[in-house]
C-alpha cells in the first residue's frame, strides 16, 4: 500500500512531507511562550497579514451580490442537513446570489454543490488547520487563508446576509460573531438565518429565556436571528432584508444629491 504523506495547505501554498510543520500560523502568532524572539518576527508578520487582505479583497471585490453559508464540516452527504444544504445552496443561486463557504466538506460542500449545480457563482475560503481539510469539489473560486481573522472579515464584507446550518464550535463561533457585529452596529441591514428548528431551537431556547432574564442582552437582540426549517423562507428573508437595504442606499443617495444641489 503507498503511504501518504502528510500534507498542509499554508496560503497559496502546499507543503507535503518534512516541510510539513508542527504548528499553523495562526498558533505561531497568538503563542506567547518561549523565547523572545516573538519580538522581532511579529512585525513581519505584518506584512505577511496584510497581504492576505490584499489578495481576498482583490479576488472577492468584483462578486455578485453574495450570501454566506455556514455549517459542519462532519455533516455526513447522506443526511437530511446535507440535502437542505444543497437545496439552499441551489435557491440562493437561483436568487442571484453568489455562496460563499468555508469551502470544505459536509455542510459546507452540499452549498457548494446546489450552487454550482444550479450555475451559480461557489466560492469556498479556506483556512490552514493542523488536520488537513482540502478545498470541496465544487468550488468555483477558493481562496487559502493563514489567519482566521482575514478570512472572518472576508465572509462579512462580501455577503448580504448569513445562513447558519448544524454545526459545531467553528460555526457557533462564526454565528456569535456575525450577531455580536449586527447588534453593535458594525453590519446594518445584515440577516442571520438559522436552518433547522430541531437543531437550533434549544439554542434559541436559552437565549429568549437565560440572556434576556438575566439582563445580558435586551428583548429585541432576539429578533436579529431567525429560525426556520423552511429554505424558501430562508431565501425570502434574504432577499426581502436587501431589497430594504437597496431602497435605504437608493434615498440616501437621493438625499445627499439633493442637498448638494440646494449647496449650489
Amino acid at each position: 500500500m503507498k503511504k501518504t504523506r502528510p500534507e498542509r495547505r499554508q496560503g497559496a501554498a502546499v507543503v507535503r512531507g518534512d516541510l510539513v510543520p508542527e504548528s499553523t500560523h495562526d498558533q505561531r502568532l497568538l503563542d506567547r511562550r518561549g523565547p523572545a524572539d516573538w519580538l522581532h518576527m511579529d512585525p513581519w508578520r505584518v506584512l505577511r497579514i496584510q497581504a492576505e487582505f490584499v489578495e481576498g479583497f482583490g479576488q472577492l471585490a468584483e462578486l455578485p451580490q453574495a450570501v454566506t453559508v455556514f455549517g459542519s464540516a462532519r455533516t455526513p452527504a447522506d443526511t437530511p442537513e446535507y440535502e437542505m444544504g444543497v437545496e439552499l445552496g441551489r435557491k440562493l443561486a437561483g436568487a442571484g446570489y453568489a455562496v460563499i463557504t468555508g469551502g470544505g466538506p459536509g455542510c459546507m460542500e452540499a452549498a457548494n454543490r446546489g450552487t454550482a449545480e444550479a450555475g451559480g457563482v461557489s466560492v469556498g475560503l479556506g483556512i490552514e488547520l493542523p488536520f488537513e481539510q482540502s478545498m470541496n469539489e465544487y468550488v468555483d473560486l477558493g481562496i487559502e487563508f493563514r489567519y482566521f481573522f482575514v478570512r472572518k472579515t472576508m465572509f462579512v464584507k462580501y455577503s448580504c446576509g448569513f445562513v447558519t446550518l448544524p454545526g459545531g464550535f467553528g460555526t457557533l463561533d462564526e454565528l456569535f460573531e456575525a450577531l455580536t457585529l449586527v447588534q453593535t452596529g458594525k453590519v446594518t441591514s445584515f440577516p442571520v438565518v438559522l436552518m433547522g428548528t430541531g437543531f437550533w431551537g434549544g439554542l434559541l431556547d436559552w437565549i429568549k429565556t437565560t440572556l434576556v432574564e438575566t439582563g445580558k442582552i435586551s428583548p429585541r437582540d432576539v429578533d436579529l436571528i431567525h429560525l426556520t426549517d423552511d429554505v424558501d423562507e430562508a431565501v425570502k428573508i434574504i432577499v426581502d432584508a436587501d431589497r430594504r437595504h437597496g431602497r435605504q442606499r437608493d434615498e440616501e443617495r437621493r438625499a445627499t444629491a439633493n442637498a448638494v444641489g440646494d449647496a449650489e
